[in-house]
């Protein structure tokens, strides 16, 4: 198995102490990504990457080589401290500098581990918002491991295990899972404007390249029944929305 770490913290403390206990409980290789040396210069909302796709970016030679790290893992697994009730300059940074990702979902085969570390407060309001970020970027499935350190002279390990230990037997099951009410609803939204009359070009190149412009869902997602008549009126309603 082949891990990609994130790590938004821009120095070495608790969001590191808990990575290294996720990793005594995963069998793989570890490629471990510290955003603070990556030197990514901030987003500056051009629209290049929505408009005329991702390698127009100014950033991209920064961004597209831990993207490319990304597609070459079995999963992800992402850091981040609390920083004033949201996630560091550095993580949100990235974040911003691969907005295409919501037009363009592809990591629908990919799961992904969330580690969010606080003094204090805040750490499920941020392991929420990475969340919604990788299931916009398509991936499968999301485990969070939200820990408090504040005050304590030692890490409490038993959750750390129980979820890490879990999101491991989950990746080596092979098994895809069926998507959320809510991420079948985005998957339209992304679809229907990349076939709607006035197309972002980039986007209806991509839809129609993957094939994703054809189906209800990712192909190597299954959907139930009642899933993928939700899905086909959910593109039906959409469509007529957003011509």
């Amino acid at each position: 198995m082949k891990y990609v770490i994130i790590n938004g913290s821009p120095r070495i403390g608790n969001t590191c102490k808990v990575i290294k206990q996720v990793k005594t409980n995963l069998d793989g290789e570890f490629e471990e990504i510290n955003l603070v040396k990556c030197d990514i210069p901030v987003c500056v909302g051009c629209y290049n990457c929505f408009n005329y796709g991702e390698d127009k970016c100014p950033n991209s030679k920064k961004i597209r080589p831990v993207i490319e790290k990304i597609k070459e893992s079995d999963a992800i697994i992402i850091g981040s401290p609390v920083y004033a009730m949201n996630v560091p300059g550095l993580l949100k940074n990235f974040i911003d500098n691969t907005a295409y990702l919501y037009h363009r979902p592809e990591f629908f085969t990919k799961k992904a581990l969330v580690v969010v570390t606080t003094a204090g407060a805040g750490q499920k309001k941020v392991a929420k918002y990475i969340d919604e970020t990788l299931r916009h970027w398509g991936v499968n499935k999301v485990y969070t491991i939200p820990v408090a350190c504040g005050g304590k002279d030692s890490l409490e390990t038993d959750k750390i295990d129980k979820i890490s230990k879990k999101f491991e037997k989950d990746l080596k099951s092979d098994k895809l899972h069926s998507p959320k009410f809510g991420d079948i609803i985005f998957f339209n939204v992304w679809k229907a404007m990349a076939l709607s009359s006035q197309p972002i070009g980039a986007d209806r190149e991509y839809w129609s390249k993957t094939g994703l412009a054809e189906g209800d869902f990712a192909p190597d997602v299954k959907l139930n029944i009642i899933k993928k008549a939700f899905s086909k009126l959910m593109f039906f309603i959409l469509k007529r929305i957003i011509k």
